[in-house]
């Protein structure tokens, strides 16, 4: 069998089991989020950090809420690492340094998880579990529940009222974040993860607390090697779109990743709950074919992202590539060109980072397949809970494209979008653009970054877009070649994860309490049928247009160059 096709093979078969979930899936999400019930363990949950789970609240005290949690998260990760060195089982590793801590804390708890240390020579198993593995399953629900009352922002069918003096007025109230964040951890992804860790270790992956081990090597001379927790952190770091590796391989290493089927397995699971939630948000709004042209869209996206990465990974001229059936090098010869492309292209259209090859080893062109892709705002199906609200957001400005077309004033799900509204769409897909090409000339300016650069011209020019690429769009996952264990890099990325997650945030929130002051509009013959193909089809344009024209000049100095030149 050919690459190619064991490639194709992979991809039907993954497409095949993302199907079957779908639905399921889908449909217990949107259950959860609407029940009016709360678990015991909740209960007790609630009762410990004094929340009022029935409480609704309008968009400003839902974001407080974000932000609040959010803070709490940085400051307890970052005391966790300084104090590294007096806590149990921490391997002999010391404290981490001030301006590592800031950025690991920054990372795992903005859902970015992004690396600039050797995670099994640093972080010892307190810091890994209690610590990393923590906010890898609360940085998700966060994520979740932000969409979610987006979600509820479009489908209340009309505004809830108060009574003031008489006078009904709009309350605009979203929920309660508390009592969705703790449900996301506690229904979703928790159990979901219990159960991904088991066929991890059933399948070959560590799951430990063990010491470090001096092993042999083949070429003579000793290595160190220590075990952890593995598995349950693998699962949730795909699970909940994260990307931080136990090990510095990431998911290249067979602790983490032992064979091809888990190479795949992982890959399903970075990729179920976006495409997922595309059916809670149909349920939620109450037409389910609301959610499947989101799932549309973002599906055409990614199989038109995976084949770009096929080709451009398998094509080659010269016997050496044609021998290998394409470019091997960075790749893990145990999952081949076909499965690494899938990878690649799946964990930056999502908001995870997790790789199993190394992406400044791919091609030129390969290499700007994955930055386009976390480019586009990670969307396609994006992150947990990310995606969908950038997808929406999306959606709102592919909307107000076609009523300017046909001058009529823009409805979507019967929400008008107005002068606020769009206000507000506009800062969103603004924010991160401009987060990631001010750090990027301001690195390239000054002479102290450019240091790090393993690689000079077009290419070491992408290490650097690739790195604050990663971390302004929460991904994580690097281009390599790039020493960003630095004061400016760790201080500059840290910032830019910090601001690439929750100023977008705040822009998601304000735009649903917008939406759900509003009273619905009826629709009419003049209403745009935002269900059908034609919809899909200019969303996927607006995507790909808005994108092309706000980093086609970066990408030409970097991936671009470097792709036409060889």
């Amino acid at each position: 069998m050919g690459p190619v096709l064991a490639g194709v093979l992979q991809l039907l078969a993954l497409i095949s089991a993302l199907a079957l979930a779908h639905v399921p899936l889908g449909t217990y999400m949107a259950k959860v989020y609407s029940s009016d019930r709360h678990w015991r363990v909740e209960k007790w949950i609630y009762k410990g950090i004094g929340a009022n789970p029935d409480a609704e609240m309008r968009w400003p005290a839902y974001l407080r809420g974000v932000l609040a949690f959010s803070a709490v998260s940085v400051l307890f990760l970052y005391l966790l690492q300084r104090l590294q060195g007096g806590l149990p089982r921490s391997l002999g590793f010391k404290a981490i340094d001030p301006d590592q801590a800031f950025n690991t804390a920054a990372s795992f708890v903005t859902n970015t998880d992004w690396q600039s240390y050797y995670g099994e020579q640093a972080m010892g198993h307190v810091v890994q579990t209690a610590g990393l593995a923590v906010q890898n399953f609360v940085s998700a629900a966060v994520g979740i529940a932000v969409a979610v009352a987006l979600v509820r922002g479009f489908a209340l069918p009309h505004s809830r009222l108060r009574s003031s003096g008489g006078t009904p007025i709009h309350t605009g109230e979203l929920g309660n974040f508390w009592s969705d964040m703790v449900r996301g951890v506690t229904r979703i992804l928790l159990p979901l993860s219990f159960v991904a860790a088991i066929v991890l270790v059933a399948c070959g992956a560590i799951q430990n607390f063990s010491g470090i081990h001096e092993v042999g090597q083949f070429m003579g001379g000793n290595q160190q090697w220590n075990g952890g927790a593995v598995a349950s952190q693998e699962a949730i770091k795909e699970l909940g779109t994260n990307g931080g590796g136990y090990f510095n391989a990431n998911s290249a290493h067979p602790f983490e990743n032992p064979t091809p089927f888990t190479n795949l397995f992982e890959i399903f699971l970075l990729l179920v709950i976006p495409f997922a939630l595309t059916r809670t948000f149909g349920l939620m709004v109450g037409s389910v074919k609301q959610g499947y042209a989101i799932l549309a869209t973002m599906a055409t996206l990614w199989v038109g992202f995976v084949a770009l990465m096929m080709w451009t990974e398998s094509a080659h001229h010269g016997p050496a590539l044609q021998i290998a059936g394409g470019a091997m090098e960075g790749k893990e010869v145990r999952f081949g060109v076909g499965s690494s492309s899938i990878f690649a292209v799946s964990t930056t259209l999502t908001s995870t980072g997790a790789v199993d090859s190394f992406h400044s080893s791919f091609t030129g062109l390969g290499g700007g397949i994955t930055m386009l892709g976390m480019m586009l705002g990670e969307i396609a199906p994006g992150g947990t809970g990310s995606g969908l609200y950038g997808m929406l957001i999306m959606a709102v400005i592919a909307v107000f494209i076609a009523g300017l077309m046909v001058g009529r004033t823009p409805e979507y799900l019967g929400k008008k979008i107005g002068t606020r509204e769009i206000k507000l769409a506009a800062c969103y897909i603004l924010i991160t653009p401009a987060l990631v090409l001010v750090f990027t000339a301001a690195a390239m300016a000054l002479p102290t970054p450019a240091h790090s650069m393993t690689n000079s011209g077009a290419h070491g020019f992408s290490e650097i877009l690739y790195a604050y690429t990663s971390g302004a769009n929460n991904n994580g996952s690097a281009f390599a070649g790039l020493n960003a264990d630095t004061q400016w890099f760790n201080s500059t990325i840290g910032l830019a994860m910090i601001l690439g997650r929750f100023l977008p945030m705040v822009f998601v929130l304000a735009l649903a309490g917008s939406l759900a002051e509003q009273n619905p509009v009826p629709v009419t013959a003049g209403t745009l049928r935002t269900e059908k193909p034609l919809f899909t089809s200019l969303l996927v344009g607006a995507i790909l247009i808005i994108t092309g024209l706000t980093y086609f000049p970066a990408l030409a100095l970097g991936p671009l160059a470097e792709g036409l030149a060889s």
